[in-house]
């Protein structure tokens, strides 16, 4: 065993683990987040996670930039630095306003972080076969946070209360800063361009359109700052457009999303944890606020969601790899669109019946659709652009989730009047396999010699 290259992989590991686990983890300490913290409204608590996933999105991109700028092992210890110290910040809030500005903080250090242990572990590992086998597992263990995030939140919670979430982090990153400054070689900077107009816009825009939705489910669609919200971010998504088409070195190449494929899989893979990640949100409170259940039994009853994210791409790669992603994907999707229309027969007093197969048949097609996506974009990905396809993929999902939590947390309502609540929940179901249902038949209606 090669300790000069397993020691630094391990690191890089764990940390890109830790990182992923804060996607799943805060889910169910949401109820007691917001007991804990007096938040009034249901829109707060989408804040709490929203918070994290807006800046890791808009700023996932422009983390890879600077890695390549100035060194990949300096920005991923300064995006550890920042993730350990806002995890810290976030377990002493005062309040939810305290909460939610840490959580910006956390997503910050996420995005400077996350691209670059990929980067490493890629320059760790030159010949192809290992190198293959190196990101399999680098990507394997990113897959086992989503089952252990719910699972590991309900024992903190209800052992020690809500803020050992995020007090978990702080010795563990610790380690983790000190390893990578033992252990990790700098790579050598590349003098690349930094779009810093493009990142600017292209966060606002994202933010404005996640704060006009989770505030119109607060204050209704037509309240001035639902209105001026949608404003500004209509006007900050043409200026980002238009910005992006000017510039030598964008941050998003536009011209990429003139390969049908690579567009198509970018839809896809923003509709994919819209829909997930949205319901996440909704069944946490769903089985704590309505079903009364403890955090424990609530993380242990999302599991069968997320099991399948981790035992079956392997799987559903050599499925796409003999049938093409296209009929991979359009199975995932279809599989999509059945369990959310299974929410359908979830009742306030429901038992775990119902819910069961729901989740099991989401789980399975997010497992489907995950590598098949992905593979239908680098199939398509122009030589010396599969680093930036692939990072592109990636931002469309952190984005999409973080609108999904905000547009079906706004639909599902407040969990303290159970009907009511289950009520937005069938409605957001409903929107989410209409999405479903439309990037289905986008990837249905996509060349077949691309796909």
């Amino acid at each position: 065993m090669d300790q000069r290259r397993t020691m630094p992989f391990v690191v890089m590991c764990a940390g890109m683990f830790f990182v992923l686990l804060d996607v799943t983890i805060v889910n169910v300490a949401l109820p007691s987040i917001g007991r804990g913290t007096g938040a009034a409204h249901v829109a707060d608590l989408q804040w709490v996670i929203d918070g994290y996933q807006l800046t890791l999105a808009g700023l996932l991109l422009a983390g890879g930039t600077l890695g390549d700028r100035y060194g990949h092992r300096r920005v991923v210890t300064a995006g550890f630095v920042l993730f350990g110290v806002a995890s810290a910040a976030c377990a002493l809030a005062p309040g939810i306003g305290a909460l939610v500005a840490a959580r910006v903080v956390q997503g910050v250090g996420a995005a400077l972080l996350l691209p670059g242990t990929l980067a490493v572990i890629t320059t760790l590992y030159p010949e192809r076969e290992r190198r293959a086998r190196a990101i399999g597992a680098w990507a394997a263990i990113g897959s086992l946070a989503l089952p252990a995030g719910p699972v590991l939140g309900g024992l903190l919670v209800q052992a020690l209360g809500w803020r050992w979430v995020f007090w978990i982090n702080v010795p563990v990153i610790a380690v983790v800063i000190v390893a990578v400054l033992v252990t990790v070689r700098e790579s050598a900077p590349e003098r690349r361009p930094f779009d810093v107009l493009g990142v600017l816009l292209g966060t606002a825009t994202l933010g404005l359109v996640t704060f006009a939705v989770i505030e119109a489910g607060r204050y209704g669609p037509t309240a001035p700052p639902v209105l001026a919200a949608g404003a500004l971010a209509l006007a900050a998504g043409v200026c980002f457009v238009v910005a992006e088409r000017r510039q030598a070195h964008p941050m998003v190449p536009l011209a990429l999303l003139r390969h049908p494929p690579i567009a198509v899989s970018t839809v896809v893979a923003g509709t994919m944890n819209f829909g997930i990640n949205g319901v996440m949100l909704l069944l946490t409170l769903y089985l704590q606020a309505v079903q009364h259940r403890s955090p424990v039994e609530a993380g242990m009853s999302l599991l069968p969601l997320f099991l399948p994210l981790v035992l079956l791409p392997a799987y559903a790669g050599r499925l796409t790899g003999r049938h093409g992603p296209k009929p991979v994907m359009l199975a995932g999707l279809g599989l999509l669109v059945a369990g959310f229309l299974l929410l359908l027969l979830l009742r306030p007093g429901s038992g775990y019946g119902p819910l069961f197969p729901a989740m099991l048949v989401i789980g399975v097609g997010a497992a489907l659709l995950t590598p098949s996506v992905v593979a239908l974009a680098m199939g398509a990905a122009p030589p010396g652009r599969e680093g930036l396809t692939s990072a592109l993929n990636n931002t469309a999902r952190q984005a999409g989730g973080a609108v999904g939590v905000a547009a079906l947390g706004a639909v599902g309502g407040d969990p303290a009047r159970p009907a009511a609540f289950v009520s937005g929940l069938h409605h957001a179901a409903w929107v989410a396999a209409v999405a479903y249902a439309c990037a289905g038949l986008l990837t249905l209606l996509t060349r077949q010699a691309d796909a």
